[in-house]
């Protein structure tokens, strides 16, 4: 065992400085992205021809990578191929040009797939065996994740959620521990801080304020399922559509510009964290979370690059700002209840979604946040971002354990059509 420990302790740690300093990279890159198109708003009419950009790139060099998050997902489940080492710097362009031209997106998405190509990287270079490499794999997740969020205890878990819908995979626990930490540590250490935030008052747990927390939790839910079914089908109706894959993101980026001509703002573009800081703070329009939905789904189903989470945040933040008219609640708590939630409910991860609330917001909000990501979970249904998840237990009896998301999905559709069809 002494062997085991300092073996992934090193190995942990290599892959968590790696992910770290990606992510460091990232953050800066992203915050001279946002403060350069803040600066030339007119840099927004050129958000199509950067999606050409984006598109060309990919479609000529980075179509053995394309699948993202999905990809190491994949590779995790059945390793077919070795992750190319191109994912790295491929993705993290696509990203900043995403956000520096305007698009909606996050940057989840990037500091995961550099995370996960450092790892496989360093399974080359130790000649580690296939279970020795899906470790690793994980750890590369949970790297990436915990860096670019600040926050390791909910990264480490991630990347061991993530893989399957209701089981996670304790073979790699040490090193996804080691990894989420060590890659938290280094932004800091490069001069990168992560944004603050905080909920002023958290009230006592009484019996209905249980109550609005389920009820805030079946919509945050919902918010999340449709956000990523919404999604994913869009991203198919275009590739039907436009069988050229850099077309799309003209098409996209093209709404894009008109829907934010057309509305005369620019708070549903990149990031959004100022908005979703404000929601902590200021009631909000009631209708923010779906501006931000729409900007997003139109922007990663053309094809632009980045990630789905902080966009997720915002939406979650500004919907559980949106029920603070409804729901006897404090606002600032319903937003950060909002932020994590819909985000569990999307990605299918309550339980690191759970101690991220309490890494952001402190330990008092656990049970509050508890209550409404796994509520959230189970009303998302077997919907995800992330359509190479597995179900390893499935939600309700009916579905299949072991299933591809996609594949659940598709039944479920079958399913809905057949009740819909009226009898002969």
């Amino acid at each position: 065992m002494l062997a085991y420990l300092l073996r992934w302790l090193s190995l942990g740690s290599l892959v968590g400085m790696l992910a770290g300093l990606g992510s460091a990279v990232l953050l800066l890159a992203l915050d001279w992205a946002t403060d350069t198109r803040l600066a030339h708003p007119w840099l927004l009419w050129l958000l199509p021809l950067a999606g050409l950009a984006v598109g060309l790139l990919y479609h000529y060099t980075g179509r053995s990578v394309e699948g993202g998050n999905n990809l190491l997902i994949d590779e995790i489940h059945d390793p077919k191929r070795v992750v190319p080492k191109r994912m790295a710097p491929l993705i993290l362009l696509g990203t900043v040009v995403t956000h520096l031209f305007g698009g909606s997106a996050g940057r989840e998405g990037t500091a995961v797939q550099m995370g996960g190509s450092f790892a496989d990287y360093l399974t080359r270079l130790f000649k580690l065996d296939p279970g020795d490499r899906r470790i690793l794999l994980m750890a590369g997740i949970s790297a990436g994740f915990a860096s670019v969020f600040g926050t390791p205890l909910a990264g480490a878990v991630f990347g061991l959620e993530v893989l399957a819908i209701g089981r996670l995979r304790y073979d790699a626990i040490l090193p996804c521990f080691i990894a989420a930490i060590v890659g938290d540590l280094v932004p800091p250490l490069l001069g990168v801080h992560h944004t603050p935030y905080a909920i002023p008052f958290v009230p006592h747990l009484t019996p209905v304020a249980i109550g609005m927390v389920v009820l805030a939790g079946i919509v945050f839910g919902l918010a999340g399922k449709t956000f990523a079914a919404l999604t994913h089908k869009l991203g198919r109706l275009l590739k039907h559509r436009i069988p050229f894959g850099p077309l799309r993101p003209v098409l996209g980026g093209c709404v894009v510009v008109a829907g934010a001509m057309a509305l005369g703002t620019d708070r549903y573009l990149g990031l959004g964290v100022p908005v979703i800081v404000d929601a902590f703070h200021n009631p909000l329009p009631a209708y923010d979370f779906a501006g931000k939905a729409a900007f997003t789904i139109v922007t990663l189903a053309s094809g632009f690059k980045g990630g789905e989470v902080t966009p997720l945040f915002y939406i979650g933040a500004t919907l559980g700002n949106a029920l603070g008219y409804v729901l006897p609640l404090p606002f600032p708590l319903l937003a950060g209840l909002g932020f994590v939630a819909v985000f569990a409910g999307a990605a299918n991860t309550p339980i690191a979604s759970t101690l991220m609330a309490m890494e952001l917001f402190g330990p008092e909000v656990g049970t509050f946040a508890g209550i409404a990501c796994v509520v959230s979970y189970l009303f998302s249904g077997h919907a995800g971002i992330y359509h190479a998840q597995r179900i390893g237990h499935a939600k309700r009896p009916s579905e299949p354990d072991g299933a591809g998301l996609s594949a659940a999905q598709a039944i479920e559709q079958a399913s809905t059509d057949s009740t819909e069809r009226p009898q002969r």
